[in-house]
């Protein structure tokens, strides 16, 4: 059965009683939170805000995803334990589940999911969107199709919180240079092929002066964009003439943004599509190979 919302007792609303709980916030007993099992030093309380490296709210919302080789699987949240108080660590909330489908190309298009329509599960009521870690690699990417090659997360956002270009949901650069979101395609050397997209800003407040690039091949691009952080987008394009049978598609934001309250932001990506042009004029040889890869 397909599932996408909230684990049994997922927003840990259904605590532990009062007697599961020593000097009123520490949990004994590894079965004391209704539906989860703990082990070592763990909290039960209210929620308090932290400061975090993404957002100044308190919250974070991150993605992760696996594919599963059985009908159950575990769950596990683990503390690596860097912190050198062991009353201190990581809150953790609203923990859900949602079904990933394998990205499929639309006619005429290469790029998977290059609307960004298929992704992770947006909690109810959690306005700060999605952030998908860096390191992601496609096999198990909560972003289908997409890995995050780079050091810093991106954020994917929803048009109930957000200005979107197109459809229901886009991906918003928040990591400067750091933040690339990436996908390898199928391309035949010496062909032309042209990437479109739209750039713009997610109307969360994200003012002044964006830029996002896109590189494929040896070719590149700056969408320059001036946000006035209410919403807005322009489209863009760049051709190029593949060099390899496999060619990354790259989107970075060219510029670090920060919101006055100290939130990460940058510019919106959306609705990007890749078709091929022409080709190069062919031997009988390339034909050939040309007409097996087809």
């Amino acid at each position: 059965m397909v599932h996408a919302g909230l684990l049994p007792n997922g927003n840990f609303e259904d605590g532990p009683p009062k007697s599961a709980l020593v000097n009123g916030t520490v949990v004994s007993g590894s079965n004391a939170i209704p539906r989860w099992e703990t082990s070592g030093f763990v909290e039960y309380i209210d929620v308090l805000p932290m400061q975090t490296i993404y957002g100044s709210n308190g919250w974070d919302s991150y993605a992760w995803a696996f594919k599963a080789k059985l009908d159950a699987v575990t769950l596990v949240l683990h503390n690596p334990g860097v912190e050198e108080d062991p009353a201190c660590g990581p809150l953790i909330d609203g923990v859900a589940i949602r079904a990933l489908y394998p990205p499929t190309l639309a006619r005429g298009d290469m790029l998977k999911n290059g609307g960004f329509e298929e992704g992770p599960y947006f909690l109810p009521n959690a306005s700060w969107g999605v952030l998908v870690p860096p390191n992601i690699e496609d096999d198990h990417s909560p972003l289908p199709g997409w890995m995050i090659v780079s050091s810093k997360a991106v954020k994917y956002v929803d048009a109930s919180h957000f200005a979107v270009p197109q459809g229901g949901r886009a991906v918003e650069l928040v990591g400067g240079r750091e933040s690339a979101l990436v996908q390898e395609v199928r391309t035949v050397p010496g062909w032309s092929y042209r990437l479109a997209f739209a750039v713009g800003d997610a109307g969360d407040g994200c003012v002044g002066p964006m830029s996002a690039e896109a590189y494929a091949a040896r070719a590149s691009v700056k969408v320059p964009y001036e946000s006035k952080g209410t919403g807005g987008y322009k489209r863009a394009v760049l051709d190029f003439t593949a060099v390899a049978n496999r060619t990354r598609v790259v989107f970075q934001s060219t510029f670090y943004h920060m919101k006055g309250d100290g939130t990460l932001c940058g510019p919106l990506v959306d609705d990007a599509s890749l078709v091929g042009l022409r080709k190069k004029p062919a031997t009988v040889g390339r034909r050939l190979l040309l007409q097996k890869f087809l």
